[in-house]
Order: structure tokens, then C-alpha cells, then sequence
């Protein structure tokens, strides 16, 4: 067989197919249910990924005040943000973003998801992009039923 046949094929905005997913976060782990979910956001479980293309599925996770930390993190883990002015550094803990979340009236946008799974995209519009395909929910009832998601078990997901 001749090896200079072959051809490295890229994905194109014609040929990219995106799906949604939905995801249940009842006792899993939150870092290692969020790196899934980046793996799933970005296409590298898709065999025609692209780094350079938003090839990845919509992402719906459903029953997010039921993940779990390991350890004392949920309390003691400090997260950092910095407002750009002198002393304007902030500190909150994943607990605090928790409960921030169901006083947010803003429909698919959870403040605890939403920081760790960024810090698993690329830091770029890609990332940027990509984190716009993430929906999380506190409940077990979404709004995205007319896009037809299928259920997946996240712990298949490799």
C-alpha cells in the first residue's frame, strides 16, 4: 500500500455534526465530571476532531446541587478573582458559589460550573465559544426537550 496516499482530513463547518447531551450529576465527582463534560465540549470524543473548530456537543447537565467533593474542598477550596482595581481581590469557596446559584434567575448558567469547567477549555475564542455550548441545571427538568438530547452515562465517557 502506498503511504503517501493517505490524507489528513479536517473538519469543516459543512461536515461538523453537534448533538446534545444530557448529563446527570447526581453523586458524581465535580472535577472529574467537569473534565468529561470539556472532553465532551470540545469534540475530542468525536473521530473527526479538529483543535481548531468548535466540533463538540451542546452539553446539558441536569441535577447539579447533587455533585459531591472529595474531601473537606467543598468548604476549604478557595477560588480567586480579581476585579482590577488596588484590593480588589475576592475569595469564595465552592459552597458559596452553590448557593449563589439558586438565587440566579439566569436560565442554564451555573456560577460554580461554569469556573471549573473554563479552566479546562482553551484560553482563547475557542474556549470562549465553546463554554457558550454549556447548560447546567439545578433541577432534573431542562428546557432544551425540542432539541431532542440524548441521555448518556457520563461514567461510560472516557
Amino acid at each position: 500500500m502506498d503511504s503517501l496516499s493517505y490524507k489528513t482530513l479536517s473538519a469543516t463547518p459543512a461536515t461538523i455534526k453537534k448533538e446534545w447531551v444530557v448529563v446527570d450529576a447526581t453523586d458524581q465527582v465535580l472535577g472529574r465530571l467537569c473534565a468529561k463534560v470539556a472532553k465532551i465540549l470540545r469534540g475530542k470524543n468525536k473521530p473527526n476532531y479538529t483543535p481548531n473548530m468548535d466540533c463538540g456537543d451542546n452539553v446539558i447537565i441536569i441535577n447539579a446541587d447533587k455533585v459531591r467533593m472529595t474531601g473537606n474542598k467543598f468548604t476549604n477550596r478557595v477560588y480567586l478573582r480579581y476585579t482590577g482595581y488596588p484590593g480588589g481581590q475576592r475569595e469564595f469557596t465552592p459552597e458559596v458559589l452553590m448557593n449563589k446559584s439558586f438565587k440566579m434567575r439566569a436560565n442554564g448558567h451555573h456560577p460554580l460550573y461554569t469556573k471549573v469547567v473554563k479552566g479546562m477549555l482553551p484560553k482563547n475564542r475557542i474556549g470562549a465559544r465553546l463554554l457558550d455550548n454549556l447548560y447546567v441545571y439545578n433541577g432534573s427538568e431542562h428546557p432544551h426537550e425540542a432539541n431532542n438530547p440524548k441521555v448518556i452515562d457520563i461514567n461510560t465517557v472516557k
